[in-house]
């Protein structure tokens, strides 16, 4: 469904991304680790080019996203706001806009890039709400919501779109731990039902017990890749059972 080729970015003359490539399969849950600063973030704006790559080309259902023609020229504006839709994305600091309710954040974006009628878009959003546990908190303003509430209420966002793809950038870095958990809960729930997902993130045994493929960056690069079980057959020595040892001593802490 998703194919990734030779995707290139530098900022500044700095190379952030170096020739990245794979491939997803519709219903397919991707998982994206790596060290911070090896690129993860960056390669995820520039699937749906709220970065622009400098090379490389990205496909969604064998349409490139961004350009069109011989000479490559970027789409319009119209163009990009559907193909970005295809690709719906759950930040890292929500992003919800604080002076509108919970139900018109979700609302907001089906009305004006797919068209949908109010009616229907109210639908739609409190049958997402509902689906996040939420729908008691549709006139709310998301100042009055925890962390977790808050993060919810963007995939919400995100599912009324109707996207063939959701990208997760660390969905749970920016919240209290005790808040994580149901986070996590709703994208276990999201990957049962055969959403496709990438997803960046930090949270180790989310990574290896919900993702189908995890893919290792370091300094921009693929540098390791396979299904969990695979990943974990890997001698002690390779770098992504190292990374992982590293994350797990991290998020367990030192011994009391």
């Amino acid at each position: 469904m998703l194919r990734v080729n030779a995707l290139g970015k530098a900022f500044h003359g700095r190379p952030v991304l170096h020739e990245v490539s794979f491939e997803l399969a519709a219903g397919e849950v991707l998982g994206m680790i790596g060290s911070s600063g090896s690129g993860k973030s960056t390669l995820l704006r520039c699937l749906n080019r709220l970065e622009r790559p400098d090379s490389g080309q990205v496909w969604l259902d064998g349409e490139e996203i961004g350009v069109h023609g011989p000479q490559r020229r970027p789409v319009p504006t119209r163009v990009l706001a559907r193909q970005r839709a295809a690709m719906a994305m759950v930040f890292q600091h929500f992003n919800l806009w604080p002076h509108r309710t919970v139900l018109e954040n979700v609302t907001e974006a089906p009305r004006i890039v797919r068209g949908v009628p109010r009616e229907q878009a109210i639908e739609e959003g409190l049958a997402a709400l509902r689906r996040m546990g939420l729908e008691h908190k549709a006139d709310a303003y998301p100042v009055t919501l925890s962390g977790g509430q808050q993060q919810r209420v963007s995939i919400a966002r995100a599912l009324v779109m109707k996207p063939r793809l959701i990208l997760f950038d660390e969905p749970t870095s920016a919240l209290d731990p005790e808040l994580v958990g149901e986070v996590l809960a709703v994208m276990t729930d999201l990957a049962k039902s055969g959403t496709t997902m990438i997803v960046v993130t930090h949270e180790m045994n989310f990574a290896l017990q919900v993702c189908h493929r995890i893919l290792l960056l370091d300094q921009g690069r693929i540098i390791d890749e396979g299904s969990p079980q695979a990943l974990l057959a890997r001698p002690a020595s390779a770098p992504v059972r190292r990374f992982l040892g590293t994350q797990r001593a991290v998020q367990e802490g030192p011994e009391k």
